[in-house]
């Protein structure tokens, strides 16, 4: 059986974990009372026989006893005080007050009743503290959620305002062109309980300006108008009138530059746009405003469930350790407390309940087409469970890799491949491909192990990268593509060689990695519902993202996947390799070293090496850009030392002088202190000064500090494997080949290994935070009428 201490581990929200009761620490209370339990002799004084019938009688004396010298007042045994703000709770229900904003102290007395024993004192003390931390930490999170709600409902209003207003005006007006907008500028009521008639009489000449007053009519119903208001005029009759527009995030490339160009004209021209331009709202932006408050709705609904859990698992805790409690002291003294901590407000309090009710009532009608089920797959997704299916096919794919690997080693060593005279176009045609799946395959091993650890240590992973909890991706999913994609590509390789060696034509032969290339190529975008469809294209949606970085939002899963390919750029020349190869019809004459004496190849070099970090400069500037913080700069700073570095190591491997070795020492010198010193203090969190654990950080997630230092000593050492690019071997083609492919190896663990310790990180500021619930923002603020 399971202990519930490691029960509750397994249970709580780990953003929340220090919210929680603190259970072990409560158990340890426990052990104490019952260590200071044992046998004991008794003094004579104390007139304690033991029990006997005359017990209940000693009690009623006591009792009486105890009336007398309190001037009649009622024994404090098992009664809590709740202090209020220096009230107690008898005055504040006389007074009528709301519990809801009052803090409340527990000060339980039943500890007089063990008043021989300290450390009963000590625990209920403990005890007292632990739920006035739930009951505050509850109330406040409650009250967020509820003003989130109320929030949620005003813009839910204000979107089906406006959108009874487009139909209405599409009925009537049928034949007008509404051009790309709804109304850019409109004239507005002071009041905003104007009547509609006197409105629309106002502007009865003109059917746009009513059709825009319909519009602020419907806002100003609810008290909101558009973000960035601003009076730009006055109507006739002196009223304001506002310049509104719909706040949608530039999240795509389009609202990007539109965004960037309505920055530089407000910049530029320093009043607003005559009347008649402007901004419009169409349809378009009504139906982006919607998705928002759909998807607000879906995280005040998650929250709304984490809350509920939290009440029911503390409720759940502080019922076993008083359990415990009684178990030890034999005493039956955990009932009374525990009526008291039923009437704590996080259990006593039906908010939150009645909230998430409302909450799938008004999804259910509006977003789901009152469809039920189908909005329960919005509001609580149900998570895949994990298939045996799925182990065995490791297993499976494991045990063929191992053996193809193995075969295909002798046939190697028994055709000659690696003899001076076939290993040039063998290494030079065939090594890029395979090399690129191997490289592939190694950085999928390493991000299963990631997932695993990360689920081991409760790391919220799912939360961080935001990813949809009945699609992502588990370890079990990342090794199983990785070893069936090694076994498919071992087994090409072993058809390879055994038809080389039965004197095929090497054209043929050479077109088995093309082929290889193309069906893994189709594979990943493929439309059908298989071979995890959501992955996949989630991938190519990320990978669209960096691409045209800094056009698209930043996310955290962006930027992250940006990070890998910084180590993928080996992948990526050997993907440059084939291409030009099978794309320029060298494996037709297996001339292999047109492409290497092609201009276009060697400038294209520079280009591929480069590319992956302009991506993650281009997207610091676009994170500098949307949050204003200069540390984004430092860190675009750090790409660009990369980039010179790069380019100065690959134009030294042309051009090994003396004088390019200075510059390559030089510039990797500056990039790796760079990059060692962002990955240690910035990435990791670590190194800090006044920390409890020596130049680590306050909080860790392992156990063991010393496995931080061994991490921090490895994560220099391949940091530093740049130096091989100065040292040059005097060694053959073949052991060059592998040397280059081990370098790569080993940036692609280093890699691996940085992503346990940069999520750690990021879960660790969450947690510090309390950030449990993704903050959706909304299309319509409250603004002032003055802008």
């Amino acid at each position: 059986m399971v202990k519930f201490s490691k029960e509750l581990e397994a249970q709580l929200i780990p953003e929340w974990k220090d919210a929680f009761v603190n259970y072990r620490q409560l158990k340890k209370h426990v052990k104490r009372i019952k260590l200071a339990r044992k046998p004991m002799r008794v003094s004579d004084t104390n007139y304690d026989f033991g029990r006997s019938i005359f017990d209940s009688v000693r009690g009623v004396v006591n009792t009486i006893y105890s009336k007398l010298n309190n001037g009649g007042q009622k024994p404090e045994i098992a009664q809590d005080k709740n202090r209020v703000n220096g009230r107690e709770d008898g005055e504040e229900d006389q007074e009528g007050g709301d519990e809801d904003d009052e803090e409340q102290e527990y000060e339980n007395e039943l500890v007089h009743l063990f008043s021989e024993e300290d450390e009963i004192k000590a625990f209920f003390q403990r005890l007292d503290d632990e739920v006035n931390k739930v009951n505050e930490f509850y109330k406040t999170k409650e009250r967020d959620f509820l003003e989130r709600g109320d929030t949620l409902n005003k813009q839910l209003q204000i979107l089906l305002d406006l959108k009874r207003v487009l139909v209405n005006r599409r009925r009537k007006n049928l034949a007008a062109d509404m051009g790309s907008g709804f109304f850019s500028r409109s004239n507005s009521s002071s009041g905003r309980n104007s009547d509609s008639s006197e409105s629309q009489s106002e502007y009865c000449d003109s059917p746009i300006e009513s059709q825009r007053e319909d519009v602020i009519a419907a806002l100003e119903k609810n008290g909101i108008n558009f973000v960035n208001s601003a009076t730009s005029g006055k109507t006739k009759k002196g009223k304001p009138k506002m310049a509104m527009r719909i706040d949608i995030p530039a999240t795509t490339p389009t609202r990007t530059i539109s965004a960037v160009t309505s920055m530089l004209w407000e910049d530029l021209v320093n009043h607003p746009k005559k009347e008649g331009g402007g901004e419009f709202i169409n349809r378009k932006r009504i139906q982006c405003a919607e998705k928002m408050i759909r998807g607000a709705f879906v995280e005040l609904y998650r929250g709304l469930g984490l809350l509920k859990t939290y009440s029911s698992l503390n409720m759940m805790a502080f019922t076993k350790i008083l359990k415990k409690l009684d178990k030890v002291s034999n005493r039956q003294a955990s009932a009374s407390y525990l009526k008291e901590v039923k009437r704590s407000h996080f259990i006593s309090s039906d908010k939150v309940v009645r909230l998430m009710d409302e909450v799938e009532s008004l999804f259910t009608q509006h977003f789901a087409n009152k469809d039920r089920k189908k909005a329960m797959k919005f509001l609580r997704p149900q998570q895949l469970k994990n298939s045996h299916m799925v182990t065995f096919f490791v297993g499976l794919f494991t045990g063929c890799f191992v053996t193809l690997f193995s075969v295909y080693g002798i046939l190697a060593h028994l055709s000659g491949m690696f003899t001076s005279k076939t290993e040039a176009a063998y290494m030079e045609t065939v090594y890029p491909i395979f090399s690129t799946f191997a490289l592939l395959s190694l950085h999928l091993f390493m991000y299963g192990c990631n997932l695993l650890m990360w689920k081991s240590t409760r790391i919220n992973y799912n939360f961080i990268f935001e990813f949809q909890t009945n699609t992502t991706l588990k370890y079990r999913d990342a090794f199983l593509i990785c070893t069936s994609l090694m076994t498919a590509v071992v087994a090409a390789m072993v058809i390879h060689l055994i038809l080389l060696s039965c004197d095929f034509s090497p054209h043929q032969v050479d077109m088995i990695p093309g082929i290889l290339l193309l069906f893994f190529i189709g594979l990943l975008i493929c439309p059908l519902n298989i071979f995890y469809r959501p992955t996949r294209y989630c991938f190519i949606r990320v990978i669209r993202n960096i691409v045209c970085s800094p056009f698209y939002k930043v996310l955290m899963v962006d930027f992250f996947m940006a990070d890998q390919l910084t180590s993928q750029i080996p992948l990526l020349r050997h993907l440059e390799s084939a291409s030009c190869y099978f794309l320029a019809g060298n494996f037709k004459t297996h001339n292999y070293e047109t492409c290497k004496s092609a201009k276009l190849y060697r400038e294209l070099a520079y280009v591929i090496s480069f590319a992956p970090y302009y991506w993650r400069a281009m997207q610091c500037a676009r994170r500098w850009f949307d949050e204003c913080n200069t540390d984004h700069l430092a860190n675009l700073g750090k790409y660009v030392s990369a980039m010179v570095a790069a380019g100065a190591r690959l134009t030294y491997a042309r051009q090994p002088t003396q004088l390019w070795m200075i510059i390559v020492l030089l510039t990797s010198l500056v990039a790796t202190v760079y990059q060692l010193y962002w990955d240690f203090v910035k990435d990791w969190g670590l190194f800090k000064p006044k920390s409890k654990n020596p130049w680590l950080r306050d909080d860790l997630i392992l156990k063991n500090k010393s496995i931080y230092y061994v991490s921090i000593a490895l994560n220099f050492v391949l940091r530093v494997a740049w130096v091989e690019t100065v040292m040059r071997f005097n060694i053959g083609m073949f052991e060059s080949r592998l040397l280059e492919f081990f370098l790569a190896s080993l940036e692609v663990i280093r890699r691996g290994h940085w992503n346990f310790y940069r999520l750690e990180n990021e879960h660790l500021n969450n947690v510090g935070k309390f950030r449990a619930v993704k903050t959706v923002p909304l299309p319509f603020r409250e603004t002032d009428s003055d802008g």
